[in-house]
C-alpha cells in the first residue's frame, strides 16, 4: 500500500480529478496549500535576507512569494501506483516551472472507522 502525495497548481484541481476517476481512482483527498520550488529563488539573496542584510530584503521582492497550490492524497495498493503517477504527470505537465511534485510514500495499514475493515480491501481496485 502506497500514499501519493502530489502537489499541483490550483487550476489543475478539476482536470486531475476527473483524469483519476476515469483512471478508476475515486478514492482522493484534497487540500489547499501555499508553497514554492527552487525555480525562482536566488539562495544567496536569500540567505543574505535571512541574515538581515537590507539590500537583500529589498531585492527578494515578489519572487519569494509563497504561491497557491493543492496537495492531493490518494492511497493505493503497490499495484496502482504507477497508474496514478502516470495519470498525474499527464495531466498536470506544462513543461514550465511550476507543474507540481509527486511524492510516493509507505503506508503500513489503513482502517474503515464505519466497518472496520482494512488494508487493501478497502482501497480502490485494480
Amino acid at each position: 500500500m502506497k500514499e501519493i502525495m502530489a502537489v499541483i497548481r490550483m487550476n489543475m484541481i478539476n482536470q486531475t480529478k476527473k483524469a483519476l476517476s476515469d483512471a478508476g481512482i475515486s478514492s482522493i483527498t484534497a487540500r489547499e496549500c501555499l508553497g514554492r520550488g527552487t525555480g525562482l529563488v536566488d539562495f544567496k539573496v536569500l540567505k543574505g535576507a535571512e541574515n538581515g542584510y537590507e539590500e537583500a530584503i529589498s531585492q527578494l521582492g515578489q519572487s519569494q512569494r509563497l504561491i497557491p497550490k493543492r496537495i492531493l492524497t490518494v492511497i493505493v495498493p503497490d499495484t496502482l501506483v504507477k497508474k496514478v503517477v502516470t495519470t498525474i504527470i499527464k495531466t498536470n505537465k506544462t513543461g514550465k516551472s511550476g507543474d507540481g511534485k509527486i511524492f510516493v510514500l509507505p503506508i503500513f495499514d489503513a482502517i474503515r472507522v464505519r466497518t472496520g475493515e482494512n488494508g487493501n480491501d478497502i482501497l480502490d481496485e485494480e
